[in-house]
């Protein structure tokens, strides 16, 4: 294991878990999971984090001077849908009506969701560096954010946004953050969509994260990412 992975775990000042690079992926999603119900009687939302080449210099917006996690996560939006609807009409914007319907199109399958995949390698599907198991001493899942700040960089939501939209989504649909690495977040959702439009849910699923779509599907298309929305209680989101 990585000499720096315990001292960026303590870092965070919590109680964690340690997972060594090339264990297997179901362990981290099973302590996910039975740290998620610890976490309803323990005051705390658990997260995971990939201890990539990056996340060193991520993290460093945290010990920076100036920046308060308290405050930062007291001032918490209530305007995450207004926000993707902004980003959603600013991004149809740059369509002309006939691109714009190829852009939603007819797809009617999707690829489905079950399983965490941020932390995996591509080539054995084993994790892909040291993994940490957060406890985050937090009242609420979207509050996560204050103490992974990611977002801000080219089209990934800045911070303030994010957990603005952490909000409206754990609100709306039950979805919490779960799994994070420099340029990926995936949230586990327990009731899907809790019985929203499928296509809305993937319009702000494009506007939240555009490669989703543009390099995430076989089509292109936002109904695809809708086809597979609909049984998936994992949400996986690239910003490249």
């Amino acid at each position: 294991m990585d000499s720096r992975t315990k001292q960026i775990a303590e870092s965070f000042g919590c109680a964690y878990t340690l997972f060594e690079k090339g264990s297997e992926p179901w362990e981290v999603e099973e302590a996910y999971m039975e740290a998620l119900k610890e976490g309803e009687k323990g005051g705390f939302w658990p997260a995971v984090l990939l201890v990539d080449a990056y996340v060193e210099e991520w993290l460093e917006i945290v010990a920076q001077d100036g920046y308060n996690r308290e405050q930062i996560i007291a001032n918490c939006g209530s305007n995450g849908k207004e926000i993707l609807a902004k980003r959603l009409e600013e991004y149809l914007e740059d369509y002309e009506e006939e691109s714009r319907d190829r852009l939603i199109g007819e797809e009617t399958e999707g690829e489905t969701l079950h399983h965490f995949i941020g932390y995996c390698s591509f080539q054995d599907g084993m994790l892909e560096e040291d993994v940490i198991l957060l406890r985050l001493p937090v009242r609420h899942p979207w509050e996560m954010i204050g103490y992974l700040p990611m977002g801000g960089w080219n089209d990934c939501p800045g911070p303030e946004d994010m957990m603005a939209v952490c909000k409206y989504w754990y609100e709306r649909y039950g979805a919490v953050p779960a799994a994070f690495t420099h340029d990926v977040m995936e949230f586990y959702a327990p009731r899907r969509l809790n019985g929203a439009d499928r296509l809305e849910a993937a319009k702000e699923h494009y506007a939240f994260c555009t490669d989703r779509v543009n390099q995430g599907t076989r089509t292109y298309q936002i109904s695809e990412l809708a086809a597979g929305l609909e049984n998936s209680d994992v949400w996986y989101f690239w910003w490249d």
